[in-house]
Order: structure tokens, then sequence, then C-alpha cells
């Protein structure tokens, strides 16, 4: 399990500013949380939604709270971008997402370049195994919308480069994996969000024709932390997942 930080309970008021919530406490206090989250947050607040923050008292913060999860109604949705990476690589170390087992060695951040793109970090970078090398991206899902539960939910240029980063990667004779993390318990499926994003659904579909692998993980919020209740894998076919 990845452990969360001690949390707090609250009252999600308004977002603002993409990285700002105001929240009011339990006890009627009201603050102004860092929401570490660069999307739209599409169907992940709503005002009056229940919330969990996290609090830091390091003197470098301008904000002492953090937006962790926000309940639409059927359990807690995980809007904390920041700690997703840490969910997925203790899963990996613990054994728990099959498609990425084996490996010895795991580094974070790893720098990636060829020919055709600057030099760029990916978000994980497995080695030391039976099979080839693997460099990971991970990416926080959480748009729902009817039974799908889809990424992005804004334009994203930035996704789309990594998922180059990863074919370029396969054609060097490396694995490339991009994780899609469902982080709330509604959906029965994943889908690239063609609507929001027409040019990122292109390009994943692109990629996996050129060998990029698909990890679909289902994440899990208990009271303490998070763990990941499934996974499944993905090709050129089919782009779907089931619970």
């Amino acid at each position: 399990m990845y452990l969360l930080p001690p949390l707090t309970d609250g009252r999600i008021l308004r977002r603002y500013k993409r990285f700002l919530a105001d929240v009011e406490l339990e006890d009627g206090r009201r603050v102004t949380a860092h929401c570490a989250n660069t999307g739209a947050m599409t169907s992940c607040w709503a005002p009056g939604a229940p919330v969990q923050l996290s609090f830091s008292n390091s003197t470098k913060r301008k904000l002492a709270w953090t937006l962790e999860r926000v309940d639409m109604g059927c359990g807690w949705v995980g809007v904390n971008t920041a700690r997703v990476n840490g969910m997925i690589a203790r899963a990996i170390e613990l054994k728990q997402i099959p498609q990425l087992s084996g490996y010895q060695t795991m580094q974070s951040e790893p720098w990636f370049e060829d020919l055709h793109h600057p030099r760029s970090r990916l978000d994980l970078l497995l080695s030391d195994g039976r099979r080839a090398d693997a460099y990971v991206e991970i990416k926080n899902v959480t748009l729902l919308e009817n039974e799908a539960i889809m990424f992005p939910d804004a334009v994203t240029v930035r996704g789309r480069k990594h998922l180059e980063l990863l074919g370029e990667a396969v054609k060097m004779g490396f694995r490339g994996v991009i994780v899609f993390a469902l982080n709330r318990p509604e959906g029965k499926y994943f889908q690239p969000a063609g609507s929001i994003d027409p040019e990122y659904a292109n390009t994943l579909q692109q990629t996996l024709v050129k060998g990029v692998e698909i990890v679909i993980v289902r994440l899990k919020h208990l009271t303490q932390g998070v763990i990941v209740a499934g996974s499944a894998s993905s090709g050129p076919a089919g782009l779907t997942s089931t619970q």
C-alpha cells in the first residue's frame, strides 16, 4: 500500500486559477489549499463536495494545505497528480502490476533523448530484468463520462511528446510503456478523450501500432492509503479495460 500523510476533512467551496482551492474544514475554518493538478478536473469536484487535505509546516511553501482527494458520491477521487508516480512505483516494488514485474532496478525521472527530440525526462526506467529495459510514463486518469474513465481532461502537448518518446524508445530496443492509473471508483473502462484532444488520441493509436504498450491500473483508496486493485493490458486492437 502507498501510505498517505495524515488527512483533514473538509468541503470544497471553489477551485480557481488552476492551482488554488478554497475549502471549509470541519471546524468551520476556511483555508486555501494548493491544487496539484494541471488539468481541468472536470467531473472531479463540485461546490460542497467532501474533500481531504494534507498539511505541511514547511517554511518553503506558500500554502500549507494540499488538496488530496474528493468524494463525488461514490468514493474518493485522487486529484493530487504529484502522488501517482509514487503509487505506481510502490505497486511495482510489491509486484502488484504483473506487466512490469521481473526488474531488479527502478530509476525515477530518467533522462531520454534521441535524434528527433531534445533531452527529456520520463517517469520511470526499469532495468536488470528478464525483458528489455522499460521506459514508463504514468498518467493520472480521473475524467468520468458515463461508464468511461478518460484521459486527458484538457489538451496536452506535453502528453503527446511523452507518447512520441516512448515510440522512439521502442525503436531503440527498449520497452515503451504508458500506465493509465484510473484514480476513481466509478467507470467500467478506459478510453482516450478524443473529443477533448483528438491529436492525443490519434498519437496514442499510432504509438501503439509502433509497439508501445498500454497498462491500465485501477487504484483503490483506503482510509490511510492507496492500493492497486487490478491491472490490464491493451494494444492496437482495443483501448478498454474492465474493472
